[in-house]
């Protein structure tokens, strides 16, 4: 162990003095003592010091119990991110009506709850002009989970005044709107 005034020197020294006859041999102020840290704000004890002092330097402690560990900040989920395919077209009875079956799928982190389908149904003429197109709402077949993919169809009809005899209607376009 090495005492905290310094070496220890014995009377077979050559200057012959004793300990208590050195002077101390204290840095300056401001300039740091061998060994020690040059970061403000840190001591660090001798590691090879572990003598009891007044001030409780190299002793140890007993180690406090840690505080409750608070849950980890997981990141939160993404939010839905809902993806459709293009409308699959069957024709029924009526010229002014068709079923029309479209995919969805939910590839965000979050269930889709609520929302709207739109489709652009147009109105073809004999020789294949587009008419016109007509839009109709219907709700968004929820909820769909995160992952999930659905079909579902739908019966898409206009008005039969639209359709004369010879036209027919094909509903090509849809939107989606979610929450």
């Amino acid at each position: 162990m090495v005492p905290l005034d310094g070496p220890a020197s014995d009377s077979n020294s050559p200057s012959g003095r004793t300990p208590s006859d050195t002077p101390s041999e204290t840095p300056p102020s401001g300039t740091p003592s061998a060994g020690a840290s040059t970061t403000p704000g840190s001591a660090a004890p001798d590691p090879a010091d572990t003598s009891p002092s007044p001030t409780g330097a190299g002793t140890t402690a007993p180690e406090q119990p840690s505080p409750t560990p608070t849950p980890s900040r997981t990141k939160p989920p993404a939010p839905a991110d809902l993806s459709w395919g293009d409308p699959a077209r069957q024709g029924t009875d009526k010229r002014w009506c068709e079923k029309v079956t479209v995919g969805f799928h939910n590839s965000g982190g979050t269930t889709v709850r609520s929302g709207t389908v739109t489709f652009g149904t147009h109105i073809i003429g004999a020789l294949g002009i587009d008419w016109g197109t007509v839009e109709s709402t219907a709700d968004l077949p929820v909820p769909i989970g995160p992952g999930a993919r659905t079909d579902h169809t739908w019966t898409v009809c206009v008005d039969a005044w639209r359709v004369p005899l010879g036209m027919h209607i094909e509903t090509r376009d849809v939107s989606v709107r979610w929450k």
